[in-house]
């Protein structure tokens, strides 16, 4: 008898102590994973609340799913049209701007479409498709992937045939293909200068408003609004669109770059508490 209460016992202890912090799963993007942007902030939120941050670096699209399957409580992705359909629809509690970076166009240092003497965005996709590329798409429903086909319809490029490669891969493995294979690719800044030195790719178009690229935060609606993963959701989103996480973003550097401008909106908040 003695021996059974002891085992209960211990065994009540050991779980006490295998408890541990309360754990936020954060769905985001493979750029703000790859940028090390994530590591680089992430253990001051850890710090501030008690808890730590399970992140799953996917696409937008897949982390999209996973916010309206329940299967994490925040997202934090980039592109803008799916992310405020995931609030209309009924799967966020708001959306709140965090920062912006912006897409390049990049190529193999030779060049051989001459995209770099292109007058245009238009005109910098065109040479891409008739150079017969190749052009390496990451075809995963990313907001990369999504951002590149809007691109190539505003080209009025309906882009097939061997030229065109979907890898189906996060933006630094296709990168990596990109490099290895002599070819062109979309890609956010942030990712590219974080791997740029082991790459055999150059910027051949950057700067046109339509390659700007901002980040929104979504803390997931569930119906208890108390649960843990709830309310460490709504404490992230605060943190993180607060004036010294803000400061810590546009603070991040790499090679002497600004990966990330803080984009927070300070009317933000009082459009959050009407939502809730």
């Amino acid at each position: 008898m003695r021996s059974a209460l002891a085992l209960a016992a211990l065994i009540g202890v050991l779980s006490g102590c295998s408890a541990g912090p309360p754990h936020l799963r954060l769905a985001t993007t493979t750029s703000t994973d790859n940028s090390g942007l994530l590591e680089y902030l992430l253990p001051a939120f850890e710090k501030d609340c008690g808890c730590r941050v399970d992140v799953i670096a996917v696409g937008t699209g897949k982390a999209l799913r996973l916010g309206m399957n329940g299967d994490v409580d925040v997202v934090l992705v980039h592109d803008r049209k799916r992310e405020e359909a995931f609030v209309r629809e009924g799967y966020g509690l708001f959306r709140r701007t965090v920062m912006v970076n912006d897409f390049v166009l990049l190529g193999p240092p030779a060049d051989p479409g001459g995209v770099r003497g292109a007058i245009g965005l238009e005109d910098a996709m065109r040479r891409i498709a008739s150079s017969g590329g190749p052009f390496f798409s990451r075809g995963d429903e990313s907001g990369t992937h999504a951002r590149e086909r809007a691109l190539w319809s505003i080209a009025g490029i309906e882009p097939a045939g061997p030229w065109y490669r979907e890898t189906g891969l996060g933006m630094g493995a296709t990168l990596q293909i990109a490099s290895e294979t002599g070819g062109y690719t979309l890609s956010d800044r942030g990712t590219f200068v974080f791997m740029r030195k082991g790459l055999e790719l150059t910027i051949v178009l950057e700067g046109d408003p339509r390659l700007e690229n901002p980040y929104g935060v979504i803390p997931v609606r569930v119906a208890d609004r108390k649960a843990e993963g709830a309310r460490l959701a709504v404490r992230f989103a605060d943190w993180i669109t607060s004036p010294p996480a803000q400061r810590l973003i546009g603070s991040y550097r790499r090679s002497g770059v600004v990966l990330f401008r803080p984009a927070a909106e300070p009317h933000q908040n009082a459009a959050r508490e009407g939502s809730l």
